[in-house]
């Protein structure tokens, strides 16, 4: 596998721990594991067949369940990701707008899984946490 899941621990670190962070944010992140057929293979390692402790580490289940106070979502992906069909943004996109949870996703033309497109965008990303460290400060 190419490529980490940092940006979906962000996602379920935040949507497994309602109210304590109020904001997250990830660049390409792989969003519905349980749903890839390469990352089904490492949760069963890890879980077995129990599907339901399987969601419990899936972004996608998680946020499609999550009742806890708003939690500000920012999300910045690659049209040109290599990983595109793994990360399964648009599945995460869906439970959002179905759990009615406000989230900035943003796929961006011309950009891949690479240092530029993070380069690009990070500072979009200390302006989105900033607003909500300055607010509760």
């Amino acid at each position: 596998m190419g490529h980490s899941m940092g940006g979906h621990g962000a996602l379920i670190s935040a949507l497994k721990n309602p109210g304590k962070f109020r904001s997250v944010s990830a660049f390409a992140p792989v969003c519905n594991p349980s749903k890839t057929l390469d990352l089904q293979f490492i949760f069963k390692c890890y879980f077995g067949d129990d599907s339901k402790e399987i969601e419990e580490w899936d972004a996608t289940c998680l946020v499609t369940n999550y009742k806890g106070p708003e939690l500000n979502i920012l999300i910045h992906q690659g049209n040109d990701d290599q990983f595109k069909k793994q990360l399964r943004l648009e599945n995460f996109k869906s439970a959002c707008e179905k759990a009615g949870i406000a989230a900035s996703i943003n796929v961006e033309d011309r950009y891949d899984h690479g240092f530029y497109f993070i380069s690009s965008f990070i500072e979009q990303h200390f302006h989105h946490h900033s607003k909500f460290l300055c607010d509760s400060l």
